[in-house]
């Protein structure tokens, strides 16, 4: 199975960049998107069918904004909406699928860059998040928890860390919070199986950053429990140029 994770930045962009035809080449089993930033997500839907996947959307109120999606070759059993805290329901932050044998949390992680405000709900979030995963945590099957998540962990994750480090997405408290929640029971798929520096998944827009390989590692896989012995292979797709992210994939066998 093949499970990919990728901030399309505008779901519509992407499409336009290409993102139908490397999904064809590509082939994933179950796909996760942030910030498709579309409303009316029947405009884009048939393409997506036409592809093989059920499609199951969570866009914000807000239109062009934020937004999360799970496609799936095969049907969920079920699917959760949000997680019932308003102020991240009405931005489109989380939906969770379940499967027959592993539940997929798709997260979009609030950004603290705007200012205090928006660096006060990142925090917020991160705490009642913590709490929402956990809930899917005691149950038996695993959970991956694949997403935008807004953080460099650890120094190698990040192209300055030195000249980042009061920098929203590298604050100390924040990369504590991924300490706690790998110490909580989950591994970071890509770095079970990728430990070299300068591999990112986020680059600036500014100043040729891509182009130079400036970037930081925010967007993750996470997996619980003991299906972290079935990962054969996790990797980032930087040569993917469709948005200022590039996907994340995991394959493994159950």
């Amino acid at each position: 199975m093949k499970l990919t994770t990728f901030n399309v930045n505008g779901i519509r962009s992407a499409l336009n960049k290409g993102l139908e035809d490397w999904l064809k080449s590509h082939d994933p089993d179950v796909l996760c998107l942030q910030e498709i930033k579309l409303f009316e997500t029947e405009l884009v839907e048939p393409i997506f069918e036409k592809l093989g996947y059920h499609c199951h959307w969570f866009p914000a109120q807000k239109k062009g904004y934020s937004g999360v999606a799970i496609l799936s070759k095969q049907k969920p059993e079920s699917v959760t909406y949000g997680c019932g805290i308003e102020q991240y329901d009405l931005e489109g932050r989380t939906i969770v699928a379940t499967f027959e044998k592993f539940h997929v949390l798709c997260a979009y992680f609030p950004s603290g860059t705007m200012g205090d405000i928006r660096q006060d709900v990142k925090m917020a979030f991160l705490d009642d998040m913590f709490e929402f995963i956990h809930r899917f945590d005691r149950a038996e099957k695993p959970i991956f928890v694949c997403g935008d998540v807004n953080i460099c962990h650890n120094e190698i994750d990040i192209h300055n860390p030195k000249s980042n480090a009061k920098s929203s997405g590298f604050l100390p408290e924040e990369r504590a919070w991924v300490g706690k929640f790998i110490d909580s029971g989950f591994k970071d798929c890509f770095r079970l199986k990728n430990t070299d520096p300068q591999q990112y998944t986020w680059w600036s827009y500014r100043a040729g950053a891509r182009s130079k390989n400036l970037g930081w590692r925010i967007d993750y896989i996470f997996v619980n429990h003991e299906a972290q012995d079935f990962i054969l292979d996790a990797q980032i797709h930087a040569e993917v140029i469709m948005s200022d992210h590039c996907p994340v994939s995991v394959e493994l066998v159950f």
